[in-house]
């Protein structure tokens, strides 16, 4: 789609001064990007352009929707309003432009501010959110949001049903965008459906993900921006991480003009009066494209055909008489579109992928790698396969995310990221689907085991001892280890025993205290800490005198018993 780069503002006599103004940012900040065997977006060639039917496969979080193309305006010593000449649209020049509505400035900077806590390697800057948010809606339609940040009526984008913009068929039956046919991209942000199933978030703490919220959408795209571990001080970085937004070099030189301009300097404005752009990327300059009902490009009529020149008739006396025009010639019909990659495939193979398996807290050895294929069972390259972790879990992909897109190589392979198991136990599934294709996809059960110990070792020798009715001076302190390793953050159980032979709790000798001081002789949800140590309470002597055993287990094995000796003091 071609992007009219056109826009009013005080000072500005042709358009070639924005021309101007965007071949040099060109230039110096827009290289194109390449796409990874990751599926991740990397600066540094010209991106293809993904295919139509994909579901977004080159279109990121919007699906290549249209957005809006206004840039900046160029600095004003005399900033003033004046109307557009086509619409009749207020717009603003001069600083004007640099006022953000104060619900929409403020979701921008609380979603800075939980990327920096959680990511902090992205150094996500609000500034390049405000940017894509003017860019995709005009910072909700010039704030027009309540006080939770919901607008007040749902901004979306035009049917992705192939006509001018990607095809992409309904994935939300309706539910984000209203249309059970095709998807559209929704809200402030302008995430398509598929995206926001996976990459909405609560950014405003009502318990939903509503992607007309734009808190909930600005924290998604925060959270979008700065997918595989993309640290957005690096330029080159950031220009991947926008293209991975919308692939169209167009879209991040005008994101990055924005960026740029809110760096030097914005001011809060009351909801509902931001300025409202006027030109977009799938109309001609001067439409009033708004998201909600976006403007058709006009198709050119198709010029007549001129008379031929009268000859005079023989003899006629100069009187002449129209030649027959000739008939037009019939249009051929048109050749069939050849089928993308994604159109041919028609199932998925597993690639050997091995057993999944991992401690807690540690990688797995093994990728899942699937492979597709045609119908002839033959590898079928350039089509993007999405994994997405599935359960009961905190495990996820390298980078902390649990959705992953790749694509498939020369062999028709794509292997996921690496799986980092985290701290709950047990089995979860990941699964493997074709981006753009109703297929069935390929499940895979990983299994995260506990973390293991194999020695448990007393950190002192000293003896331990009490009298009667007494308590123990030392405390017990043990430390484990795993095949030679420091084994933190393992399971233990203590039980006081009966005898070495008779593993069952002993019902005298010494015990420990609950927290309402009652005698108890076993403990468990014990865990050693990061370093492998695990300090137990302080122990209590009773009347009975005698050799007593405290045993320690730990999941992996690793026992110890421990003597414990009750005397009566010496007279």
């Amino acid at each position: 789609m071609a992007a009219h780069f056109g826009r009013l503002r005080k000072g500005a006599t042709t358009t070639a001064v924005a021309a101007v103004a965007v071949a040099a940012l060109s230039a110096s900040q827009a290289p194109g990007v390449t796409t990874d065997d990751l599926g991740r977006q990397a600066a540094g060639a010209a991106q293809p352009s993904g295919d139509a039917n994909t579901g977004g496969a080159g279109g990121g979080a919007t699906g290549d929707s249209p957005y809006y193309t206004d840039l900046p305006p160029l600095k004003s010593p005399n900033p003033s309003p004046s109307a557009s000449p086509t619409t009749g649209t207020t717009v603003s020049v001069g600083e004007a432009e640099a006022g953000i509505p104060a619900t929409v400035l403020d979701a921008y900077k609380k979603a800075e501010a939980e990327l920096r806590a959680s990511k902090p390697g992205c150094n996500l800057p609000w500034q390049l959110l405000a940017a894509i948010g003017k860019v995709e809606s005009g910072q909700a339609r010039g704030g027009r949001v309540d006080a939770s940040g919901t607008t007040y009526s749902p901004i979306l984008g035009p049917k992705l049903d192939g006509n001018g913009f990607a095809l992409i068929a309904d994935t939300d039956h309706g539910a984000y965008d209203g249309d059970p046919a095709y998807d559209r991209a929704v809200g402030p942000m302008q995430f398509i459906p598929s995206t926001w199933e996976w990459a909405g978030r609560d950014g405003n703490g009502d318990g939903k993900k509503d992607p007309n919220n734009v808190y909930d959408a600005a924290l998604a795209a925060g959270h979008y921006l700065c997918r595989f571990d993309r640290d957005l001080s690096v330029r080159s970085q950031m220009n991947a991480a926008i293209l991975n937004y919308n692939n169209s070099t167009e879209y991040l030189n005008t994101v990055l003009s924005w960026l740029e301009y809110y760096r030097k300097g914005t001011h809060e404005v009351p909801d509902g009066t931001g300025t409202l752009p006027s030109h977009s990327s799938n109309s001609d300059p001067g439409a009033s494209p708004s998201p909600t009902t976006p403007a058709t490009p006009s198709t050119p009529s198709t010029p007549s055909t001129p008379s031929m020149p009268s000859t005079p008739k023989p003899g006629g006396g100069g009187s002449t008489s129209p030649t027959p025009k000739p008939p037009a010639p019939s249009s051929p019909a048109p050749s069939p579109t050849p089928p993308t990659p994604t159109q041919t495939v028609d199932h998925l193979e597993d690639a050997n992928t091995g057993k999944l398996t991992a401690t807690a807290g540690s990688a797995f050895g093994t990728k899942v790698a699937v492979r597709a294929e045609s119908k002839a069972s033959k590898g079928v390259a350039k089509v993007r396969v999405r994994f997405t972790i599935i359960g009961d879990t905190d495990a996820t992909f390298t980078g902390g995310e649990s959705v992953a897109t790749v694509v498939t190589g020369s062999a028709g392979t794509a292997t996921a990221p690496a799986l980092v198991a985290g701290e709950k136990t047990g089995d979860f599934t990941v699964r493997a689907t074709v981006v753009g294709r109703v297929l069935g996809g390929l499940d895979y059960t990983a299994t995260v085991t506990p973390r293991q110990a194999d020695t448990l070792t007393r950190t002192s020798d000293t003896a331990l001892t009490c009298v009667p009715g007494s308590e123990f001076a030392d405390q017990v302190e043990l430390k484990a280890t795993y095949k030679g390793a420091v084994a933190g953050k393992v399971a233990a159980t203590a039980t006081l025993i009966k005898s070495a032979d008779d593993a069952t709790e002993n019902d005298k000798g010494p015990y420990f205290k609950d927290a309402d001081g009652k005698t108890i002789r076993t403990l468990t949800d014990l865990t050693t800490d990061a370093d492998g140590v695990l300090k137990l309470p302080k122990l209590y002597a009773d009347d009975a005198t005698g050799t007593f055993l405290l045993r320690v287990n730990t999941t992996g094995g690793a026992v110890l018993t421990v003597e414990l000796k009750v005397a009566a003091a010496a007279s």
